[in-house]
Order: structure tokens, then C-alpha cells, then sequence
């Protein structure tokens, strides 16, 4: 079994873990009804469709 020999500095960890930690961008797609951007899987805020259905406004 392998055993560590030096202690692994607080730098050598954070940056080993900042590849996975960093921030994504938000994706968005154009509303079919109005070509607006919107979240997907999101009611649109523009016009209220949501899958070719009209639903509450979100606000």
C-alpha cells in the first residue's frame, strides 16, 4: 500500500480541486413561440409558453 511521504501543501490541494469547483455558464435556448432566450426546462418569461402550452407567466 503507498504511503505518502511529505505533506501535501494547502496550495497543491486547492489547486488540484479548482478544475472541478469552478463556476458553469447558464445555457440558454430560444423560446419557440416568441425566439426570446429562456432557461430550458423553464417556463418563458416573455410570453408564458412552455412545450407549445400556454402556462402562468413566470414573474
Amino acid at each position: 500500500m503507498g504511503v505518502p511521504q511529505h505533506k501535501r501543501s494547502k496550495s497543491r490541494n486547492r489547486n488540484r480541486r479548482a478544475v472541478n469547483e469552478k463556476l458553469k455558464l447558464v445555457k440558454f435556448n430560444a423560446c419557440p413561440q416568441c425566439q426570446e432566450p429562456k432557461m430550458p426546462h423553464h417556463v418563458c418569461s416573455s410570453c408564458g409558453f412552455y412545450r407549445e402550452r400556454e402556462e402562468k407567466k413566470a414573474e
